[in-house]
């Protein structure tokens, strides 16, 4: 079935302890993160969605207990010229995930058939075709064994006012907001068109895409991350490798140690 984003505007709020909700997701998330380290797995994650919807929030959460050695988070702006003369896919190839490493993509390549079509930023041949260019571009990692999992992060124009407002008048926060800001929010009936036709193509079998209700901060966030544990723990092996006989050895000399039965 086709993504209708309005099913997503609900503004109930969490219904539980959020802190200890919290705790225990960014518990589970640390052992998913052991674990894919210890299998060498390599993963990608999408964050999309509206300006001030909770993507950053999310993120900060999610990694609250990783290894920062085996994860990259990616904030994606506007193209280089050195990437704009390129291939569009060219900047993010150089940015996936190797061996045992997680990418985290702040917004990512869905840019072509977002941001750079309702801004003119690109041709309309040139958005056209990128349906079939990341649909095969996604293919390809799979393929190739990476974990990709895609987030789209939804809030009504109400409660995208609020947090627009909130950030002005929170000195810290200003810096998050720019004029792009209120440029993108002028042409949200674009951009909705654009999200639809986004969701109707590149909503697929192998790369689903998960619509996380935006306006409650709260229950976005658990829904988030809870949909990126559940995603990991079912592309990861379940058994955990014994210790090395080496090591063992070696401990066995150092310190006496003994496996225990």
């Amino acid at each position: 079935m086709t993504i209708d984003l309005s099913d997503y505007e609900s503004d109930e709020k969490f219904d539980g302890d959020y802190s200890e909700a919290l705790k225990a997701l960014q518990d589970r998330l640390a052992h998913v993160h052991f674990k894919h380290i210890i299998h060498g797995s390599r993963s990608i994650l999408v964050f999309e969605g509206w300006d001030a919807a909770g993507k950053g929030g999310t993120i900060r959460r999610m990694t609250g207990e990783w290894d920062p050695r085996y994860y990259d988070v990616w904030p994606i702006g506007a193209p280089s010229k050195e990437e704009k003369d390129r291939h569009f896919l060219w900047r993010f190839w150089q940015k996936l995930p190797g061996s045992r490493e997680i990418g985290v993509f702040d917004r990512s390549w869905y840019g072509r058939v977002l941001v750079e079509r309702v801004e003119g930023f690109c041709d309309p041949a040139d958005w056209k075709r990128a349906y079939d260019e990341i649909n095969e571009f996604e293919a390809q990692q799979i393929d190739g064994g990476t974990n990709l999992v895609k987030l789209f992060f939804h809030t009504t124009q109400e409660e995208q006012d609020k947090r627009l407002a909130k950030r002005l008048d929170t000195p810290h926060k200003r810096w998050k907001i720019t004029a792009e800001d209120f440029r993108n929010r002028e042409r949200r009936d674009d951009y909705l068109e654009a999200m639809d036709d986004m969701f109707q193509y590149t909503d697929t079998r192998w790369a689903p895409w998960k619509v996380i209700a935006g306006n409650d901060k709260k229950s976005a966030r658990i829904a988030a991350m809870t949909h990126v544990a559940d995603a990991l723990e079912a592309a990861l092996p379940d058994h955990l490798p014994e210790a090395d006989p080496e090591l063992v050895e070696l401990a066995h000399k150092a310190f006496g140690y003994a496996v225990e039965e």
